[in-house]
């Protein structure tokens, strides 16, 4: 502002404090910058964003039908087609036909899949460690809860 109380041109643009939405467009930059960190550190291991999931889930579940991670895991089919392809090519997981039916397919986690585990659980802890950084445990604590709220009330505007 200039000395008048007149507001100078382009004042407040970039100013949450005065953007509608501004709780929003926080948490919006807020996921944009914590995607590509996480990017980051999971292209160190070989994988892009997402594939920790499929194969954490894998790990944690075992053999699955590829229909049922499309539903398990809330990911497009066409996505999860082209992830698995990506990671079967790494040989971390392989698809194969399902005993009981030889029109469906199956997926698993292979042995080097399941050897990167611990490596994706690293970055996972790194990932932490960047974005709480200079957080005494009280935020830390705080932040889970307040995340856990958001999540809650956000969860039934979710597509299903």
């Amino acid at each position: 502002m200039d000395t008048d109380g007149a507001a100078e041109p382009g004042a407040g643009i970039c100013d949450d404090r005065d953007r509608v939405g501004e709780i929003g467009h926080a948490i919006f930059r807020v996921a944009r910058a914590h995607r590509a960190a996480a990017g980051r550190l999971l292209r160190e291991i070989g994988l892009y964003p997402g594939q920790e999931i499929m194969l954490g889930h894998l790990g944690d579940h075992g053999q699955t039908r590829q229909s049922r991670l499309v539903v398990e895991l809330g990911i497009d089919p066409s996505t999860v087609t082209k992830m698995l392809q990506r990671l079967e090519r790494q040989g971390l997981v392989e698809r194969r036909a399902d005993p009981t039916d030889r029109r469906v397919a199956v997926v698993a986690i292979t042995e080097d899949g399941k050897d990167l585990l611990g490596r994706i659980e690293d970055s996972w802890r790194r990932l932490d460690e960047i974005t709480c950084a200079g957080f005494t445990d009280d935020d830390r604590d705080r932040l889970k809860r307040i995340l856990t709220r958001l999540e809650g009330n956000l969860a039934p505007c979710e597509e299903n």
